[in-house]
């Protein structure tokens, strides 16, 4: 068994919002198990105050194993999609055992703040772990930023390249300056937060992005982790003109990186430039030899991408019928989509046909498995739809 529920409140003053958020889930508690939550989840706007939110939980819900970041924006089955928020997810099961890990120092070290999180989320239980959710750090407080792929490195190290990773890295209301992570009454930076499941769980997954690939596939030729300097033997720079003319690469035009010789693919976004090398820094690393295509924007096709991860997961769920449902989008669909970003959570509840709980929230990073059985991969760009349920 395996029953969640979920308060969501956009009341502006972090006691009030906390209080009203709590309310909800000791109501919904009442009426649903007398088993206690043990596990939770907390997506939460920048400007709140963290600290007090999570001495809050932590009265009502003493012990509880949480994790948390702040965000670009957060979804729900309360409120749907908002900007300046507080949303919270509890785990409650006698079937599936969930356990909190933290890794510290990931800027530094993600190898080894990877296997410190998985250790200490592992130690709880004598059950093998089937499915890992992270919720790292991304920017910090000295400007500079974590390595998604290095993090998902360290967490394949830990938990052995066959367990599923899917989640999504802190924001910050898209400053860029300084992300936070939860865990239990901790507010963190520079840290890697994770859920680990165990036990009669199941789950499924999907993914897509909506950009389409352009011109031909070419490969990178000279990269340096996400500094990518050539492709096809010219410049990143000269590759990009091809297709941009004069325009800078943006967000817009995120290449397409190739999972070997199939048709699946992961997305990078240009992020900085170097007009005397030609090369271009990503947000994300750009291995040499990949195989990459230019990609094209369309705000439609991006929302529609929306409801193809969803029917994925529905296609791919084990079982009958989903207990939970997370969501993880990219800050960059937010801000292109602009006025049409809350039509994401809107395409999600249109397609579902029962109430589920849903919450989510917009990442700086996206981590999940390309297909059912697959290796996990860093995405930007990407909206990833998660099941849970033991029915």
């Amino acid at each position: 068994m395996l029953k969640v529920v979920l308060g969501h409140s956009d009341d502006p003053d972090s006691q009030a919002a906390i209080e009203e958020v709590l309310a909800k889930c000791v109501h919904d508690l009442s009426d649903l198990t007398d088993i206690p939550p043990q596990a939770a989840m907390l997506f939460a706007a920048i400007d709140f105050d963290h600290a007090l939110i999570l001495q809050k939980i932590s009265a009502v819900f003493p012990g509880i194993d949480l994790i948390g970041c702040t965000t670009d924006g957060e979804m729900s089955s309360i409120l749907g999609f908002q900007q300046d928020s507080v949303t919270l997810m509890l785990f409650c099961s006698d079937t599936v055992e969930i356990h909190a890990g933290l890794g510290c120092g990931v800027k530094a070290n993600p190898l080894n703040a990877a296997q410190e999180a998985v250790q200490k989320a592992k130690e709880k239980s004598d059950k093998p772990a089937q499915l890992c959710i992270p919720l790292p750090a991304s920017y910090l407080a000295d400007g500079s930023t974590t390595n998604g792929g290095l993090i998902l490195e360290g967490l394949k190290s830990a938990l052995g390249s066959d367990i599923p990773i899917v989640g999504g890295a802190a924001g910050d209301q898209f400053r860029f300056k300084t992300t936070y992570q939860f865990f239990q009454t901790e507010v963190l930076t520079d840290s890697l937060p994770i859920l680990i499941f165990a036990g009669d769980i199941l789950f499924s997954y999907g993914t897509a992005c909506g950009w389409e690939p352009m011109g031909r596939r070419s490969v990178i030729t000279k990269s340096q982790g996400t500094v990518l300097y050539e492709i096809d033997g010219v410049s990143a720079l000269e590759f990009y003109q091809r297709y941009l003319g004069d325009r800078t690469p943006t967000a817009e035009n995120p290449l397409a990186v190739y999972e070997g010789d199939s048709d699946r693919y992961y997305m990078r976004v240009p992020n900085t430039f170097d007009l005397q090398t030609g090369s271009i820094n990503f947000l994300g690393d750009v291995p040499e030899q990949s195989i990459v295509q230019m990609t094209d924007f369309n705000r439609e096709e991006i929302l529609c991408s929306v409801k193809s991860s969803l029917q994925t997961a529905l296609a791919r769920y084990p079982g009958t019928e989903p207990d939970a449902i997370l969501l993880f989008s990219c800050c960059c669909r937010r801000w292109l989509l602009g006025t049409k970003a809350k039509e994401e959570y809107q395409m999600i509840k249109t397609e579902l046909k029962k109430d589920i709980p849903i919450c989510g929230f917009y990442t700086y990073g996206e981590f999940a498995p390309l297909e059912s059985q697959g290796s996990t991969y860093y995405h930007q760009e990407t909206f990833v739809t998660l099941l849970l349920g033991t029915k």
